[in-house]
């Protein structure tokens, strides 16, 4: 059951929804599609250049009139944008991978338990067909897909000839730190995404090539990821480590240094603070499901680029967040839910997302949004979650409609 509550403003009369029930958390911006992997780009291209050439087609056929024509064009072009975009939608966790049946029979150059498509023969599909060992991998691989395996190990040699691989998909499979020969994985020089989760590291592998811009090893085992890593790893963009066992003083250093950093992913882990020494060009943080208890005073100050910052499922209190720590003008989201929080945070004006369900909040304090308000001195924020906390609509203050008045939604319970 839902209300829908006016509240007048000086640029007329806005509706707040007021839902009872859990809404779903807005997506942000930039992170619900992902680019298209180069066996989508390729099918696409393909696609491209037939519609080119139907509609050719098309055109020279005297027998259909002009208005007949224009439409078979147009519909052949559509069908083909209409398919591009469906190779280049978003895959979920698999979001880099076209299954090779859609890809041609294999080609010649591939190992004998993996399929190597005609149509994409730099790419080696080795996935979900039960190894326990990786193949020797050919030369002139450069994408291979090894995810929903049996592999125990990672043995000397299966790399030698992979002077080219840009991708390894190691996901879903069985393999531990101490199974992973020495030397193996430093072959890869122009390695450039890593994906390595839901298997049993305890520790990161290396040495990591400096080409390499995409870090995943989700779902592990992993303790502590030492500072010395991803040293000199200049072109990583990503690193997600969500899911494993990581303490505060085990991801001490770890980020230093990298100098184009957009995303880090620290979720589900065993922190007490927020990681130190991340790079000023970070945009998205996030360290839900962990044990943080407070906030350093100064600690966003540090990350001016910061654009996504999510803390949900902590520990934190108001006695834990210093006086105006979210006050900073790059904030676009802050997700502080299923915390203790018994106040509303202060915040900048330039917000737009904020995430408070269930806290202990009790009361609705319209300077942590807005010091004063004038015509050109207002929040931006557009939603606003307060759900399973100590107060209602009621609780809003009168000039709430003027400080908020770019809020589409405001849920209480």
């Amino acid at each position: 059951m839902s209300q829908e509550v006016e509240i007048s403003t000086t640029e007329g009369t806005a509706h707040l929804n007021m839902e009872s029930q859990i809404p779903q958390r807005v997506p942000q911006e930039n992170t619900d599609m992902r680019p298209c992997s180069p066996e989508r780009t390729q099918l696409y291209l393909q696609l491209t250049r037939g519609c080119t050439l139907l509609a050719h087609i098309a055109t020279l056929r005297s027998a259909l009139d002009p208005l007949d024509r224009r439409m078979t064009m147009l519909l052949v072009c559509m069908l083909a944008a209409l398919a591009g975009g469906a190779l280049c939608q978003y895959y979920g966790e698999y979001d880099y991978y076209q299954p090779s049946s859609l890809l041609g029979p294999s080609g010649p150059n591939c190992a004998q338990e993996c399929e190597c498509p005609i149509m994409f023969p730099s790419a080696m599909y080795c996935d979900g067909r039960k190894l326990r060992f990786i193949p020797i991998v050919p030369s002139g691989i450069k994408y291979l897909y090894l995810q929903n395996n049996q592999i125990e190990e990672i043995k000397a040699g299966v790399f030698d000839n992979a002077t080219d691989l840009r991708w390894l998909v190691l996901d879903h499979n069985q393999i531990p730190s101490n199974k992973i020969a020495k030397g193996s994985i430093d072959k890869l020089v122009k390695l450039e995404k890593l994906f390595f989760s839901y298997n049993q590291l305890t520790e990161p592998v290396g040495p990591l090539a400096k080409s390499l811009n995409e870090l995943k090893m989700i779902e592990n085992k992993m303790t502590k990821f030492p500072a010395n890593t991803l040293t000199g790893l200049e072109n990583l963009t990503n690193v997600d480590l969500h899911g494993n066992e990581l303490t505060t003083e085990g991801l001490a250093g770890t980020f230093k240094g990298l100098k184009s950093l957009i995303s880090v992913d620290v979720s589900k882990n065993k922190l007490k603070k927020l990681p130190a020494g991340l790079p000023n060009t970070l945009e998205i943080l996030y360290a839900d499901y962990n044990n943080i208890d407070s906030i350093s005073s100064g600690y966003l100050q540090k990350l001016p680029a910061l654009k996504y910052l999510r803390v949900s499922h902590n520990q934190l209190t108001n006695t834990g967040i210093p006086a105006g720590v979210f006050n900073v003008s790059s904030l676009i989201e802050l997700d502080l839910s299923f915390n203790k929080l018994q106040s509303i945070p202060e915040v900048h004006e330039n917000l737009e997302q904020l995430y408070l369900q269930v806290n202990e909040i009790n009361k609705f304090e319209l300077s942590s949004f807005c010091k004063f308000t004038g015509p050109l001195n207002y929040s931006r924020l557009k939603h606003l979650r307060l759900d399973m906390n100590q107060i209602t609509h009621q609780d809003m203050p009168f000039d709430t409609s003027n400080c908020l008045r770019q809020a589409t939604e405001i849920v209480f319970e």
